[in-house]
């Protein structure tokens, strides 16, 4: 994104991986919930989330110990004009799918398409930016975008690749459990059984196993995906054998429950992973295209009402930090007190439609860690009131003469996210506020976010230290209203808009960092989402067959490095 990538052209391996990391074994995870689909590039179904990156590759390849650079992958190389109006791609001679077909310039050219018009909603926004993609050699294809992001020639590379002929004469977009797409990654499914297993092998012909990024990865010769009900019962399963592997988010259970029998003898071992990402957001988003979630006086009550430090003593010993923002912990993160520099010539010309504590300081409620949260509550009751609420024989009435009702969506076997609501239930009954938790299978909890048939869920968004694109799916107005998009909270906001076009025009990191902060602030001013604690720490506990580099990433925690770079001693 700025400046030159980090390694050489003539690098070997990636500096976080074990180049020499021994192929085989097998390794088995687990997933709550279930699934009814295994083409993970629709709207249709709900796939195991692994799959994506499991079975499909891009044209470029993500560094885990990069901010945001990229190198080749299907692609042998990349040209961009100064101004990444276009980016142009030509494919290794060498790539193939995993039937051994190889991967060709129409190929890419119909994924593009196909996913832009038929595929999930996280690709269509990046389709609205193309203005065309051609073929311009035998190994080579251009697009061209309609206006200059200098975000878009990466996020291009990023575009999952399909082949096109296993589609002929078929519905893309209606795919069923049976059809799982063709990719040309190491690893293909050998077996499934829906909402049960999903079973991957690595492919013994994979094209690109002499190519340097793929020298120490993908070193398991199985991986398998288990479905259990509930977090608690994953957890038991682990205990007795049935995994290889668990992260654990809650730092109380962490302490508390993970000393039993196989790792007292050395069996399973526990580790803790950190890095240097922004925390993200963690907690329970309001939709505001309901009233009268669209009150930021009501959304504000609400976040005066969750009495953070009761809950986090109560469920994790208070031993996991809040998040205090959308990017908070790194250098991306709001300041605190009012904006400065270059942070407040972006908002200034917004002031009239922003919270104003974006602009003069916004932080979050801190209550005083009792139960009662006495302080709190009279707050957010002064706040109703202001709003027009009145509370009638113990109930709090909408202005319109209505009892005020909130239903929380949550999936079946979110114990640790349901455990938190039944908290919080009591403090909002204290305000004549009913609150209904309604806890449904994973299929139905995809439907009902999807058409955004909820008045408060959960919702977690990971970022990097180089956010990009995909805040336009998060909080840009152009996503608000569709069906399957990633902002739930409905969000329309010019300035938000704004800073996201800033974020993604700047031409320097310190441009980039005050477009980012500015964000932060409108984000976290408008009072979209109460949030909860941070998982600052990756902790996995494994089979001690299980290894991994000395060097840890920057992304040391994510999903790719493990079981990515991992390996079995076995």
């Amino acid at each position: 994104m700025y400046g030159d990538p980090a390694l050489p052209p003539d690098f070997v391996s990636l500096p976080y991986v074990n180049p020499e990391a021994p192929k085989g074994g097998r390794v088995v995870t687990g997933n709550t919930g279930g699934f009814d689909s295994v083409n993970p590039f629709i709207q249709k179904g709900t796939p195991p989330w692994q799959l994506a990156y499991l079975t499909h590759e891009t044209l470029l390849y993500r560094s885990q110990d990069e901010s945001f650079t990229l190198y080749g992958l299907l692609a042998e190389s990349v040209e961009v004009p100064e101004d990444r109006s276009w980016v142009e791609f030509t494919l290794r001679p060498e790539a193939r799918f995993s039937d051994g077909s190889p991967v060709t310039v129409e190929d890419v050219i119909w994924s593009f398409e196909t996913l832009g018009t038929q595929g999930h909603a996280r690709y269509l926004g990046f389709w609205t930016r193309v203005e065309r993609i051609e073929q311009t050699g035998e190994r080579s294809l251009r697009i061209t975008f309609r206006d200059v992001d200098r975000e878009l020639a990466l996020l291009a590379g990023l575009r999952p690749i399909l082949k096109k002929d296993q589609w002929a004469g078929k519905d893309f977009s209606d795919a069923t459990i049976g059809e799982a797409p063709i990719g040309s990654a190491p690893y293909v499914i050998e077996s499934f059984v829906p909402s049960r297993n999903v079973v991957l092998k690595r492919n013994p012909d994979y094209w690109g196993r002499d190519l340097p990024i793929r020298q120490g990865v993908a070193n398991f010769g199985e991986i398998r995906i288990e479905f259990y009900g509930d977090a608690g019962v994953l957890f038991e399963g682990f205990k007795g054998g049935e995994l290889s592997y668990l992260r654990e988010f809650n730092a109380e259970k962490w302490a508390r429950d993970y000393d039993f029998p196989a790792v007292q003898e050395g069996r399973v071992v526990k580790e803790e992973f950190g890095d240097g990402k922004p925390s993200g957001i963690t907690g329970f988003v309001m939709n505001t295209r309901r009233a009268p979630l669209d009150d930021i006086r009501v959304r504000d009550a609400l976040l005066h009402a969750f009495n953070f430090e009761f809950i986090n003593d109560t469920m994790t010993g208070g031993r996991m930090p809040r998040i205090t923002s959308y990017f908070s912990g790194s250098d991306l993160g709001m300041r605190e007190g009012p904006a400065e520099g270059e942070v407040k010539a972006l908002l200034e010309p917004h002031a009239d439609g922003i919270p104003p504590e974006a602009l003069s300081g916004y932080a979050l409620p801190v209550g005083d860690g009792s139960a009662r949260n006495r302080a709190g509550i009279r707050t957010a009751l002064d706040l109703l009131t202001e709003a027009g609420f009145r509370v009638e024989n113990g109930v709090m009435m909408t202005p319109e003469g209505a009892p005020f009702v909130i239903e929380v969506l949550l999936q079946q076997g979110a114990t640790e996210y349901a455990s938190i609501m039944d908290i919080y239930v009591k403090a909002l009954e204290r305000l004549g506020i009913r609150a209904n938790i309604v806890a449904v299978d994973n299929a139905q909890y995809n439907l009902r976010q999807t058409d955004f048939d909820f008045d408060m869920t959960f919702i977690r968004r990971s970022f990097s230290l180089s956010p990009g694109n995909e805040q336009r799916l998060y909080w840009g107005s152009e996503a608000a209203d569709q069906r399957g998009s990633r902002n739930l909270m409905g969000v329309k906001s010019p300035a938000i808009d704004t800073m996201i076009d800033a974020m993604l025009d700047a031409k320097s990191p310190e441009g980039f960092t005050a477009a980012v902060r500015a964000l932060d602030r409108l984000l976290t001013a408008g009072r979209y989402v109460i949030p909860i604690y941070r998982y600052d720490v990756a902790r996995i506990a494994h089979e001690a067959r299980l290894k991994h580099p000395e060097r840890i990433p920057i992304y040391g925690d994510s999903v790719y490095f493990l079981p990515e770079v991992w390996w079995s001693a076995e």
